[in-house]
């Protein structure tokens, strides 16, 4: 893993890149977001497809430059960070948070309460549980757990 580590830089997105960002968005949600209706994995896709194209994102690239994994900030709060399933416990997810937290010390984010495997990721990375909401950001039914970076 640290010799994968090295080869792995951190850069803003291009508009070029826009469809491996959506490829990589659909490869993390397929493997890791099973509690979604089809209805509503199908909603979400389109909302993404429209939106992440467009986005200035964090992107974790290989050697040759090409997207592995992404990051949204938006006024220091992570909106999203999805790595290729292919590229899972790398420590490139691991490594996005870190760049995140440089530039956003007091980083916030919300992950889905189903998603078991990131709430203990972002604890690991030291973030604390802050809140709970019933539904997501649109009203689905999927709770939200809220979380904070707090360095003592």
């Amino acid at each position: 893993m640290a010799n994968y580590l090295k080869m792995i830089s951190i850069r803003l997105s291009r508009p070029d890149e826009g469809a491996r960002v959506v490829e990589i968005w659909r490869r993390a949600v397929d493997a890791t977001h099973d509690f979604l209706s089809p209805e509503d994995r199908q909603a979400i896709d389109e909302l993404v497809c429209d939106f992440l194209p467009k986005a200035t994102l964090w992107l974790a690239v290989d050697a040759h430059g090409y997207p592995l994994a992404f990051m949204l900030i938006d006024d220091g709060h992570m909106e999203a960070l999805f790595v290729d399933p292919a590229f899972r416990g790398e420590g490139i997810g691991a490594s996005l948070v870190r760049h995140g937290l440089s530039i956003h010390p007091a980083m916030t984010t919300d992950v889905n309460e189903q998603n078991g495997q990131a709430i203990g990721f972002y604890e690991k990375m030291g973030f604390k549980r802050t809140g709970r909401s019933s539904v997501d950001a649109q009203g689905r039914p999927y709770p939200i757990i809220h979380l904070a970076m707090r360095r003592s």
